[in-house]
C-alpha cells in the first residue's frame, strides 16, 4: 500500500513539473515571437533611413539620415538575442556574418557635402551567450591619416570601407578573419582594401598586422604594410576576392591608361591575375594566377535604386 501511494505521488510530481516544463517553453516561445515582431518593426523604421544615406541628393538630409539610422539600428540591437536577426530589406548596409559565426560587421558609406568623397561606418556585433547585445562601434580616420597602412588600429582609429567578403584562417590555433572591401574614395578613382581582423586578450577588435608578404612595386602599399590597398580608376572594378575553388585570394593586374601607374585614376585592369597565399600566418604573395576567374564583378550593389 505505501508503494502505491509513493507511486501515486511521484506520478503526480511528475505531472507538476511537464506542466512547468511546458509553461516554460510556451513564455520562452511567446517571448521569442514578441522579440522577432520587434526586430522587424525596428526594421521597417530604419529601412527609408538606410535608403535615404544612398540616395538622398542633399547632404544635411543623408547626414540626419545616417544619425537617425545608427540610432534606430542600436535600439534594434539591443532586443535580446538580436544576433540571429537578418536585416534582409537593408540593401544598402552590407552585414557580413564571421564564418564561425562569432561576431558580424555592418558597413556602409555616406557621401560627404562636395558630393566627391565618401566616409565610412561600421559596427561589430559580437554573438553573446546570454544575447545580450555586445557592440563595437567602428569611427572612419581615413580622411585625417596620410598613412593608412602603417600601423595595427583599433575600433577608433579605423580604416573604413565597406565590407563585400569575409573569410577565416587560422595559425597556431587562433583565427585571423580577412575582411575585402570597398571605397568610393572621390570622383575619379576607387580603392579596395584587404585587412586581417582579429581579438585581443579582452575580446577586443584590433585591425591589421604583418600579414603580407609581397615584393614592392609602384602599385602595392610600401612595406611594411599592416593592411593592403591597391587603388584604380573610377568603374574601372579591379578584381580583388578570396577565390574557394583555388583557396587563394585573385587580385587583377593594373596598368595605367597614360603609362604613369603613379596617376592611380588611370589604372584599370589588364586582364591577368596575382595573388595571395595563406602559407605561415602571413598572406604570401603569388605573382601569376592563370587558373582565375575574370569574372571581376564582387562589390555589393551600391547604385541608387528605387525603394521596393
Amino acid at each position: 500500500m505505501f508503494f502505491i501511494v509513493l507511486i501515486g505521488l511521484i506520478l503526480q510530481y511528475m505531472r507538476v513539473l511537464l506542466f512547468i516544463f511546458l509553461l516554460l517553453a510556451g513564455l520562452t516561445t511567446v517571448t521569442a515571437q514578441d522579440d522577432r515582431m520587434h526586430m522587424q518593426q525596428m526594421e521597417d523604421e530604419i529601412k527609408p533611413l538606410a535608403y535615404t544615406i544612398m540616395n538622398d541628393n542633399d547632404f544635411i538630409t543623408r547626414f540626419r539620415a545616417d544619425s537617425a539610422f545608427i540610432r534606430g539600428l542600436v535600439r534594434a540591437l539591443r532586443t535580446s538575442h538580436s544576433f540571429r536577426y537578418r536585416f534582409d530589406s537593408l540593401t544598402s548596409i552590407s552585414q557580413l556574418y564571421a564564418p564561425d559565426s562569432s561576431f558580424r560587421i555592418f558597413t556602409w558609406q555616406l557621401q560627404m557635402e562636395d558630393m566627391n568623397h565618401f566616409r565610412q561606418k561600421g559596427a561589430i556585433q559580437m554573438r553573446t551567450a546570454d544575447g545580450s547585445l555586445k557592440l563595437f562601434p567602428l569611427f572612419d580616420v581615413s580622411k585625417y591619416t596620410e598613412a593608412p597602412v602603417d600601423s595595427v588600429r583599433n575600433v577608433q582609429n579605423w580604416i573604413g570601407a565597406v565590407y563585400y567578403n569575409i573569410i577565416q584562417t587560422k595559425y597556431n590555433n587562433r583565427n585571423y578573419y580577412t575582411l575585402f572591401g570597398y571605397d568610393e574614395n572621390d570622383a575619379r578613382s576607387t580603392k579596395k582594401w584587404m585587412e586581417v581582423l582579429t581579438f585581443d586578450a579582452n575580446g577586443a577588435p584590433l585591425f591589421g598586422g604583418r600579414y603580407f608578404n609581397y615584393r614592392e612595386d609602384d602599385l602595392k602599399p610600401k612595406q611594411p604594410a599592416f593592411r593592403f590597398c591597391v587603388e584604380f580608376k573610377k568603374e574601372a572594378n579591379a578584381k580583388l576576392n578570396y577565390d574557394p575553388e583555388l583557396d587563394m585570394i585573385v587580385l587583377a593586374h593594373l596598368v595605367s591608361e597614360e603609362g604613369d601607374t603613379k596617376k592611380k585614376h588611370t589604372l584599370v585592369p589588364y586582364g591577368t591575375f596575382e595573388g595571395f597565399k595563406w602559407l605561415g600566418g602571413r598572406w604570401v604573395h603569388q605573382p601569376d594566377i592563370k587558373e582565375a576567374n575574370p569574372d571581376a564583378r564582387v562589390n555589393p550593389d551600391q547604385t541608387r535604386k528605387k525603394q521596393q
